[in-house]
């Protein structure tokens, strides 16, 4: 007790006798926590519990020596900060003399030095001085595993803070942490030791003479084989020991005259996780060698991932071996060269090639695609490596293409040219005589146009993206080469017999149209305007379907390669002309032409988003013309026009929607401004200066004029309004919102008032909170109460109230809630209950053209969870409190909102609400037993256990519907009888013969797709309870 004896003598009060007594001999946990508070709070300071402990610390009975060193080591884990040096000093050769004693001594020690080790006042020399006392004292490994942890944290928390202390131990300090890691089982303590051993490494600690030595106290634990037990508390995976290992393993060169000889012995093993670990640490050691270290391992490194990638089934073992020959060729490449020096990357690639290069010759071609692969994987790791490799198997390749004349053949080998090729797309070259895919050009292109014109599909597809890659290729087309390739894909975009062709075709056109405006201005674009001419001949004489489909493909395709601003500028006028012809009367326009016209404009505009210059001059162009067509359309007739009529449609409304919506969803807040201060005034003011051709026979007036015509075109108003970045400001706002909700509950158009309906919601949804947005709530709240009492205007309120609320639910506005809650009144209705029930799939779901992320809409991410938590109760409260005649509307409510949940909220949920899905099952509304059979489904994979409890009914409840008269809700039945063999097999075998049965009736189903999942759904029920299922 000499340490302690030099402390300053302090006389302790009675109050800390009696709490160290009872610590020390009385075995209580408590005290100490009292102790280490008096001591944070000032009542005592250390010194005084040190005096206190006196006679404890000096006992000749080593357990109570062990309890009164355990009480003054929590105190100093809790109180360390509060220690000066000179306490410390004596503390740590107190502790330090103490590692001597008795092995029940040890333990509590540890935690004391522990607590030290913390210390920010610690003087020089004492943490060199602390290990030193416990490389030499303590046999570390014969301690348990807390008390082992102790050790490592100790060193750990010295190596942070006292870094230059223990780097003047040198190799010392390596060599004694060597001893204490040397036999570690425990993964707790792995995971702790290898990070110690990983900052030894990258730190720059001296491992002196001991490098062999830090590689076989770690090493001995590669591959890792660890199973953790089940509900481990620990958490640890063997993914986190591996990953942790490997980081070592891989962190320096001097363990690679010893590591390469272990890694290429495993990757010859049997064992397929010793494989995969083996290849994925030499890839990770491939980050820090160079060729020093690789040089005298490359012919048997290659030769074994050469043998794992011909001859492994496992498709991981294959993609890992390749990916460690990327990473050992991008080793050899970056590695300088002396100009004395052997290039190993040179001869390296050799081997590679003389192993590969004779199987892409093979008749049968059985290993043509494993020496591929390989080469590829080399190829691709640099530059040098794909130039060398390129060069030498290119002129192969190109050989055995003309060799072999079976489509099929040809197919093989032009997809393995195209892979190298993608190769060259990763590497720049500054010379242009560099590039090695010069000398091959006219050989490659001849290839292709081979390929283009082969009647096989499949040859044609990889034609295609051969023809795309090698355009991407900068400066290797030549302008005839371009116009022998546009002639090709304008001829397969017209193809008739297979439709991936010609889709792959306008791909195609796009990406190359991008890179090359001038030639597809040239040479596509003039072909496709005289296609689109003879359309329109054939459609003024109503010729047959087949030229008609040539008139689609021809907007597809002027669609598809608008990818370039100048190209936009001569596609868009074309389109547009297009659509004004028809006006003109000049051809038969239908509905499904006219919407044709919408979706090629749609594309385009989605192609102009990526330029804000196109995109603004994509806005200014279509959208007049949009609304100068629409407004015509809406007038009143004084000549027969087929394509007015057509323009007033819902479905072709919906896609001029979509056209303008995507038209403006990218503008900036300046432009947007401008093209708002036109748009608004139009619909308010009938303010027509800025549409071509606007000489109409009267005023446009859609919220005045009775026609449901003119009313129609405010889904069009919507469309743009809705889509504004939030900034902009709108003008004559008040009026306009006084007029959307005034049209909202006119009966007298449904799909105008609901037009305005959603026109209103979308822009009370971006309103900042304030005066204005309160006022505009309680315009609305006031018209949907009044619309909602018996009259002609119910469904129209309901429609506003609907869309209101969800424009609030997105944005967890105050008063939802209040909606919401006037939504569940309306269940209960006689005459809105079911489309109330209805209205909360709308609430969850997502919309395509108003309240999107896309149009700005401020939309919460997890108002769907928000909305569960809040109704849900309130649902099932109101469920079990309804009349039977009125329970179907609040479990289809109920249905579309569990079935739009994520899952991870609803699991949590389940054993509260299954009982009212299984209800739901019997409702007689397809709608409901839809919603809730998908909602099921993915719960059988997710909580087999809780839904085993209910299987009986399952069983019986799916086994009904698949014989249900609506064929989705079939298919869904089956779906989830396939789903329900997730479920523990002893439960589900009573059922199999009965399942089995039953399942026999849908396989005779009229329609294929149901018959196609019995099929499955059988086979799994067969299967089950089977050896190996």
């Amino acid at each position: 007790m000499a340490a302690a004896a030099a402390l300053e003598a302090v006389a302790p009060t009675g109050a800390l006798w009696g709490l160290v007594h009872d610590f020390v001999m009385g075995q209580q946990e408590g005290p100490a926590d009292q102790v280490a508070a008096d001591v944070k709070s000032g009542s005592y300071t250390v010194l005084q519990v040190v005096e206190a402990l006196g006679s404890s610390l000096e006992n000749p009975e080593p357990r109570t020596r062990a309890r009164g060193i355990q009480l003054l080591s929590q105190v100093l884990l809790q109180c360390q900060s509060l220690l000066l040096e000179k306490e410390v000093v004596h503390l740590i050769l107190f502790y330090e003399n103490r590692l001597k004693d008795h092995h029940l001594v040890i333990p509590s020690v540890l935690q004391g030095l522990r607590a030290l080790s913390l210390c920010v006042a610690l003087p020089p020399g004492l943490a060199v001085s602390v290990l030193k006392a416990i490389f030499q004292e303590v046999h570390v490994q014969s301690l348990p595993q807390v008390d082992r942890h102790t050790v490592y944290s100790i060193i750990t928390n010295f190596m942070q803070t006292r870094e230059e202390e223990l780097k003047g131990l040198g190799a010392d300090f390596t060599f004694g942490f060597i001893q204490v890691m040397d036999g570690e089982k425990d993964p707790r303590n792995l995971l702790v030791a290898f990070r110690i051993v990983h900052d030894l490494i990258s730190r720059d600690y001296s491992l002196g003479p001991f490098v062999e030595e830090l590689f076989e106290v770690t090493s001995c634990y590669f591959p890792i084989d660890f199973t953790p037990p089940p509900n481990d508390p620990h958490g640890i995976q063997r993914e986190d020991l591996i990953l942790s290992l490997r980081a070592v393993l891989a962190s320096t060169p001097r363990f690679a005259e010893f590591l390469l000889p272990l890694l290429i012995e495993k990757v010859d093993s049997e064992i397929l996780s010793a494989k995969l670990d083996s290849l994925q640490t030499l890839n990770a050691c491939c980050a820090v060698y160079g060729q020093k270290e690789l040089k005298d391992f490359l012919p048997s490194l290659w030769a074994s991932i050469r043998r794992e990638v011909f001859q492994t089934a496992s498709e991981r073992v294959e993609a890992d071996g390749l990916a460690a020959l990327h990473s050992l060729t991008a080793c050899l490449s970056r590695s300088v060269l002396r100009a004395d020096a052997e290039d190993l990357l040179d001869s390296f690639l050799s081997n590679i090639l003389q192993d590969c290069r004779h199987h892409l010759c093979e008749p049968d071609m059985k290993l043509v695609w494993p020496s591929a692969k390989l080469l590829q994987a080399a190829a691709g790791a640099s530059a040098r490596a794909c130039d060398h490799i390129t060069s030498n198997v290119l002129p192969l390749l190109l050989e055995q293409f003309r060799k072999h004349s079976q489509s099929n053949q040809r197919r093989t080998i032009l997809e393995m040219i195209l892979g190298f090729l993608k190769l060259h797309q990763k590497w720049s070259y500054e010379d242009k005589d560099e590039r090695p895919l010069n000398g091959f050009k006219d050989q490659l292109c001849s290839l292709v146009f081979m390929a283009l014109t082969d009647p096989n599909t499949q040859l044609q597809l990889v034609g295609i993206r051969t023809l795309a890659v090698l355009g991407a290729q900068p400066d290797l087309l030549s302008s005839g080469d371009l116009e022998l390739a546009v002639g090709h894909l304008y001829r397969l975009s017209f193809l008739e017999e297979d439709s991936q062709s010609w889709v792959a075709a306008l791909e195609a056109s796009g990406a190359l149209a991008a890179l090359y405006p001038v030639a597809f201005s040239s040479h596509l674009v003039p072909k496709l305007a005289e296609e689109l001419c003879r359309g329109e001949l054939d459609l003024a004489k109503g010729d047959e379907p087949t030229k008609c489909s040539r008139h689609l493909r021809c907007l597809q395709a002027l669609s598809a390669v608008s990818t370039h601003p100048s190209i936009v500028r001569e596609t868009l006028p074309l389109l547009l002309q297009h659509l004004f012809q028809m006006n003109k009367g000049s051809m038969i326009a239908g509905t499904s032409e006219v919407i044709a016209i919408c979706q090629s404009l749609q594309q385009v505009a989605e192609k102009c988003q990526r330029d804000p210059e196109s995109c603004w001059y994509f806005h200014q162009t279509a959208i007049p013309c949009l609304l100068a067509l629409a407004v015509q359309a809406s007038m009143p007739e004084k000549e027969h026009s087929v394509l007015r009529r057509v323009l007033l449609e819902d479905e072709v409304l919906a896609a001029m929607v979509s056209v303008i919506g995507t038209a403006t969803t990218h503008l900036s807040p300046d432009l947007a401004a401008q093209s708002v201060a036109r748009i608004v005034p139009l619909f308010l003011d009938g303010d027509i200066s800025f549409l071509p051709e606007n000489s109409f026979p009267c005023r446009f007036q859609p919220f005045q004029d009775g026609s449901s015509g003119q009313r129609r075109l405010v889904a069009l108003l919507m469309a743009f309004v809705c889509s504004l970045p939030r900034n902009v400001e709108i003008p004559q706002l008040n009026q306009l919102m006084r007029e959307l909700v005034e049209l909202s509950c006119c009966p007298s158009c449904p799909s105008s008032s609901t037009a305005a309906a959603k026109c209103f919601a979308g822009l009370l949804n971006k309103l900042p909170a304030g005066q204005q947005l309160d006022e505009f709530l309680q315009l609305a709240v006031d018209k949907v109460e009044a619309g909602l009492s018996p009259g002609p205007c119910r469904s129209q309120a309901f429609t506003l109230l609907l869309w209101v609320t969800k424009a609030l639910v997105l944005r967890y506005h105050p008063l939802s809630s209040c909606l919401t809650h006037r939504l569940m009144g309306l269940l209960s209705d006689p005459e809105l209950g079911p489309a109330a029930a209805d209205g909360f799939s709308l609430l969850m779901s997502d919309c395509t053209d108003v309240l999107t992320r896309a149009g700005h809409a401020e939309v919460r991410i997890m108002f769907r969870q928000r909305f569960f938590t809040d109704n849900v109760p309130a649902l099932v409260k109101g469920f079990h409190a309804a009349s039977q005649d009125v329970k179907p509307n609040y479990l289809k409510g109920l249905s579309h909102v569990l079935n739009r949940l994520p899952k991870p909220v609803l699991l949590p949920e389940l054993p509260t609400l299954l009982s009212l899905l299984l209800e739901a099952l019997s409702c007689s509304d397809c709608v409901v037993q839809l919603s809730t059979l998908s909602c099921l489904q993915p719960l059988l994979l997710e909580a087999p256990q809780v839904m085993s409890l209910h299987v009986d009914t399952l069983v019986t409840k799916f086994l009904n519907l698949s014989s249900s008269p609506s064929m989705a809700v079939r298919i869904a039945a089956l779906q989830c009888m396939h789903a329900l063999t997730r479920l523990p097999t002893p439960v589900l075998l009573p059922y199999k013969p009965q399942v089995i049965r039953a399942l026999a009736k849908p396989l005779d189903d009229k329609k294929r797709l149901v018959r196609k999942e019995a099929v499955s759904a059988r086979g799994e029920w067969f299967l089950l309870g089977s050896p190996g299922s």
